[in-house]
């Protein structure tokens, strides 16, 4: 059914995904359209820079500021769409019939534009308890933007209670997800002729020596490491995305890169893969390596790291709270990460639950489905009027 405030939610939507705000653009355009249409409605908000100034968290409260309440989180950055076969303008809005298309659309600026829909009735029905609003930068690149303003809230006087990310889950409730790391491994070997291999110190050689210890730590970890069949795959993934390396056929190389990530269960520890990668590399590569030339190794560069979102027992009022509001018991895991884990670190309860598939998001002709925004305008109405009576208020 057709929510009354969906046609204010995509004139959001048109605005909203106008804005370029992939990683490597600024957001401040689109966060200082975001600051004046919440002045329109008397709603005052701070502003979390990075260090450069080109990027900004915005943070605001709707009702008491002096309350602990529920907290909406989505992130402002897209990835890019260069490159893909796109069939409508990748930051316009493009309607056709059911569905809305666009840079965004699900990933998540469809949740975003909701919640901005839903701000003057937010502004009406939470004055017991209050709704903040947390839109963060730099998600898609390792969720970077979100930890400033984090750093923040934990300090605050105030913070909130809990935490709702609005990320695509089909409008159902997902309580926990894997953790993330991921590395660059720069392997620095020795060039030369190839006729005269025993010179060098082939780089490519030995970074598929890691690649194959990490292909074999997957196996390992399939086989005999513990199961959570919540998940899909029910186990911790070790995964190579990248390698390469050489200049040419007749050349030694002496340069290759690696880049691998680990995500992890709930109840597992990446640090714990990380470090018998690390000292496999050390103790059976770089030491090989070194035989013929000392000045051999290999470089770390950490790309990603946030923790996983656990389901846990503090959060089960929450869960009640947000399954209550999507109108569906059931709830699920997620194979993606998002900064549920940040905010659960810091003491904030959270589930993720927002518009749209994630099997949309990074695709060409990405979208959200107008049935999937009325949900969330719904959900988000719901959960405004249950809030005086469903948040543990004496905690805050």
């Amino acid at each position: 059914m057709t929510h009354a405030l969906l046609d204010s939610t995509l004139d959001l939507l048109d605005s909203l995904i106008a804005f370029d705000t992939r990683s490597s653009e600024s957001n401040l355009a689109l966060i200082d359209f975001i600051q004046q249409y919440l002045k329109r409605h008397d709603v005052e908000s701070s502003l979390v820079f990075d260090e450069t100034g080109r990027k900004a968290n915005l943070y605001a409260t709707i009702g008491p500021k002096d309350r602990a309440g529920l907290c909406l989180s989505g992130h402002t950055d897209v990835v890019p769409a260069d490159g893909q076969p796109w069939t409508v303008p990748p930051f316009e809005m493009t309607r056709d019939s059911d569905r809305v298309f666009g840079r965004g659309t699900a990933d998540m600026k469809g949740f975003i534009a909701a919640v901005l829909a839903s701000v003057p009735h937010f502004v009406q029905a939470c004055r017991e308890v209050p709704i903040h609003l947390a839109f963060s930068y730099d998600e898609e690149v390792g969720c970077r933007g979100v930890r400033g303003l984090l750093r923040e809230l934990a300090a605050a006087p105030v913070k909130p209670l809990a935490c709702i990310i609005g990320e695509p889950t089909s409008m159902q409730v997902a309580v926990a997800h894997k953790g993330k790391k991921a590395y660059r491994c720069c392997v620095k070997g020795l060039a030369g002729h190839s006729a005269l291999t025993h010179l060098g110190v082939n780089a490519v050689d030995f970074a598929a020596e890691l690649v194959t210890f990490l292909r074999r730590t997957q196996r390992d970890l399939r086989t005999h490491a513990a199961l959570d069949h919540d998940f899909d795959p029910p186990y911790t993934t070790v995964h190579t995305g990248r390698l390469n390396g050489g200049i040419a056929l007749n050349v030694i190389p002496d340069h290759a890169e690696v880049e691998f990530e680990i995500r992890n269960l709930p109840g597992d520890s990446a640090d714990v893969i990380v470090e018998s990668i690390t000292r496999y590399a050390d103790n059976e590569i770089v030491g090989a390596m070194r035989e013929t030339f000392a000045g051999s190794g290999i470089d770390w560069l950490q790309l990603v790291d946030y923790p996983a979102l656990s389901d846990q027992a503090a959060a089960s009022w929450l869960r009640e709270l947000a399954c209550a509001a999507a109108e569906r018991e059931d709830v699920r895991t997620l194979a993606f990460g998002t900064e549920g884990g940040l905010f659960q670190s810091i003491g904030i309860p959270t589930v993720v639950c927002g518009p749209g598939s994630i099997e949309q998001g990074h695709k060409a002709d990405e979208y959200v489905e107008l049935d999937q925004l009325s949900k969330c305008l719904s959900f988000l109405g719901k959960l405004s009027m249950n809030l005086p009576a469903a948040l543990p208020a004496d905690r805050s």
